[in-house]
């Protein structure tokens, strides 16, 4: 066999290789290969047959300001709709956004999500620019009396990082490309629809009776 085609067809297989190996690490660093399911963290029964979801950046501050909007939201419909928190952290603008996704799992985890979720947002401007967040999201962890030692092995525990992935690409299948983004029974709002209290409520509103008048099977 000729030398030099042993040596090209060497040099060709390495480069195989060696794209195998980078796509795999690639793919293992995204966790775009996990079979992990979107979280799932609701509040209200939704007796209504409505489900709003946001989809948010726990360091994105119209998020904050939202969530003062939000519970508004929820003390005004209570069961008559369900709301959902889904992870959307910016992870190229707001580099302590994940982490403090991660406490939220972690919490939620000993059921304390949505408790952790608002003193993320209520306590925004204290950790956001950190360069030790971490430690701020324990001394929330022990002000909800969470089980530390398990709060920490959840925080760096890689299926929560896989979660956090899987709502970020079910927000991205919704067109979601920003925070705070909003699905309305499957359904992405507009800007016009969202801008404020009367406007969310008026959106809800619709939908319930868009549902109502709608034959249930």
């Amino acid at each position: 066999m000729d030398k030099r085609f042993v040596v090209a067809l060497l040099i060709i297989l390495g480069l195989f290789v060696g794209y195998f190996y980078v796509t795999k690490k690639d793919t293992a660093e995204t966790g775009s290969t996990s079979t992990a399911q979107p979280s799932n963290h609701t509040i209200g029964a939704g007796n209504k047959k409505v489900t709003l979801v946001e989809y948010g950046d726990f360091q994105c501050p119209v998020c904050a300001d939202y969530w003062q909007i939000l519970k508004e939201v929820k003390n005004k419909y209570g069961d008559d709709i369900t709301f959902q928190y889904s992870h959307f952290p910016l992870d190229s603008i707001h580099p302590n956004a994940r982490g403090a996704s991660r406490s939220a799992e972690a919490a939620g985890n000993q059921g304390k999500f949505f408790e952790m979720h608002d003193l993320l947002y209520q306590n925004q401007q204290i950790w956001s620019n950190s360069s030790n967040a971490k430690s701020i999201f324990e001394s929330y962890a022990q002000q909800l009396n969470l089980d530390l030692a398990k709060f920490d092995a959840d925080y760096i525990d890689e299926k929560t990082n896989n979660i956090i992935n899987a709502d970020l690409d079910a927000g991205k299948a919704l067109q979601v490309t920003g925070t705070p983004g909003f699905i309305i029974n499957g359904r992405l709002l507009e800007d016009n629809e969202r801008r404020s209290f009367d406007e969310l409520t008026k959106t809800i509103d619709a939908e319930i009776a868009k549902v109502s008048a709608t034959p249930q099977n």
